[in-house]
């Protein structure tokens, strides 16, 4: 990838929407709008984000990929002894590697074993030992260090029956791909300084229930972490499916609407005002849209409004049960003769999850790149708008919206985001200025779904953050 095709993509490193809405007064709080197409913001994409994606390597992903694979059989109740075989040799590889990474991050990354004994359980017959590889990348601006995005992959593999231990299970797409992402973005990010903290971190327990990203998502709700959004890679090898079709540009963004820890309260608002189709997740595959599609031209980020694939789940449920954002990368069309299948040729047709599937060069040029930019603008742009509500005091033709202040030092002011209710992205944006209310004459909230986003010195813009009815 060449960094000329990269600059010519978006602001900020996040691009704005095609349409805006100029506003008569600019920055009073409160303006008449009218048709016009707001000119997109100069800033794009960086030279140093050119450099880092360019950095990305398909050979080391590989690398990856294969290493894991020859561990023979990484299932979470497999041997935690061997050093060549089970899923302890390929825990202690990955912890390895990790701290080779943390050598080049000047101390700011640093790596940690999250360890916990699952008691028996559905898939789990005798007490297990559990262990996520957790790598941790400082944030370097004191008003968002505590802020946190995590990135995953699993690093536990299967065959066709998950309580097998001893048949070769290389599990390369599933989901040594993801892992590798992971370990790749680590190292191609661990150099460079973000405003708040990422985590990098392989989980197991994936294919037995999700026990690994429950702990840590559990545990992290329990302390209060701040996670403020959760990117699963799972899956993402693969460029054919076993319906013959091949998309090498595409990629499935896997995003729910209505939050999985909706409370009954948030349920009656939400029954009552709508916004099925704007939960913090939805906000935030979004973001990762409009972040991704206007640097990366050749990809198509397509969002898809299910919390997983038909009647399955993966790690990003775990977060979303604790009430964060999180959303689930994996590839477009899926080859079902090499997931959860035992190794066999059977009437000609070569069945297991063998490295030899996986496109590296995809990985390396579609879904590793999406994360990073993805998670390099989420974590040098200001969070989303706090407290964000729409003033329903008295009703009227007007909308008033209300936000508290950023606490970030940088934050250069705000814009109103704005669509059709009958339409699924953002269509309209209205550079506000460094305010905390707004009001949209002549636009009644009955007719629009509004939004507020944080703006930095920089360019960088944080995800949206979609308001609820508030009296004041």
């Amino acid at each position: 990838m060449h960094s000329s095709k990269l600059l010519a993509g978006g602001a900020g490193g996040l691009a704005a929407v095609a349409a805006a809405t100029a506003i008569a007064v600019f920055g009073s709080g409160t303006a008449q709008t009218k048709s016009h197409h707001w000119p997109p913001p100069s800033h794009g994409v960086d030279r140093d984000t050119a450099r880092m994606l360019d950095e990305i390597s398909a050979r080391r992903i590989e690398n990856t990929v294969r290493a894991l694979a020859s561990f023979g059989n990484r299932s979470t109740i497999s041997t935690q002894t061997d050093p060549k075989f089970g899923i302890g040799a390929a825990r202690d590889w990955l912890k390895g590697e990790f701290d080779k990474v943390a050598a080049t991050s000047g101390g700011r990354m640093t790596v940690a074993l999250d360890s916990y004994v699952q008691p028996p359980a559905s898939r789990i017959p005798t007490p297990t030992t559990i262990t996520n590889v957790v790598a941790t990348l400082q944030g370097s601006q004191p008003e968002s260090v505590k802020r946190t995005y995590v990135i995953s992959g699993h690093y536990d593999s299967r065959c066709t029956d998950v309580l097998d231990t001893q048949c070769l299970a290389p599990g390369a797409d599933d989901d040594a791909s993801g892992v590798a992402t992971v370990l790749e973005l680590a190292r191609v990010m661990a150099t460079r300084q973000f405003d708040a903290t990422i985590v990098f971190m392989a989980v197991a327990g994936e294919e037995q229930g999700l026990y690994g990203s429950n702990h840590f998502a559990t545990a992290a709700k329990a302390a209060g972490t701040d996670i403020e959004g959760m990117l699963n890679n799972d899956i993402v090898g693969g460029t054919r499916g076993d319906n013959g079709i091949s998309r090498p540009n595409v990629i499935r963004l896997f995003a729910e609407g209505v939050p999985t820890s909706e409370t009954p309260q948030q349920a009656a608002t939400r029954q009552s005002v709508g916004g099925e189709n704007d939960g913090p997740s939805r906000q935030l595959a979004r973001y990762i849209e409009e972040v991704a599609e206007p640097a990366l031209h050749h990809v198509d980020v397509q969002i898809m409004y299910r919390r997983d694939r038909y009647l399955r789940s993966g790690d990003q449920v775990s977060f979303l049960q604790n009430g964060y954002p999180a959303v689930r990368f994996t590839e477009p069309d899926e080859d079902y003769t090499h997931e959860h299948q035992n190794v066999r040729v059977e009437n000609g047709i070569q069945y297991g999850d063998l490295p030899q599937f996986v496109d590296y060069n995809y990985i390396a040029r579609v879904i590793a790149p999406v994360n990073g930019l993805a998670l390099l603008n989420l974590a040098r742009a200001p969070v989303a708008p706090k407290n964000t509500r729409i003033i329903t005091a008295t009703l009227g033709n007007d909308t008033v919206l209300r936000w508290d202040a950023n606490p970030e030092p940088d934050v250069k002011g705000y814009e109103i985001v704005w669509r059709l209710t009958d339409e699924s992205r953002w269509t309209h944006t209205i550079p506000v200025g460094n305010v905390t209310t707004y009001t949209a004459k002549g636009m009644a909230p009955d007719n629009f779904f509004f939004g507020v986003r944080a703006i930095d010195k920089d360019g960088y813009r944080s995800p949206v953050a979609f308001p609820v009815p508030a009296s004041r």
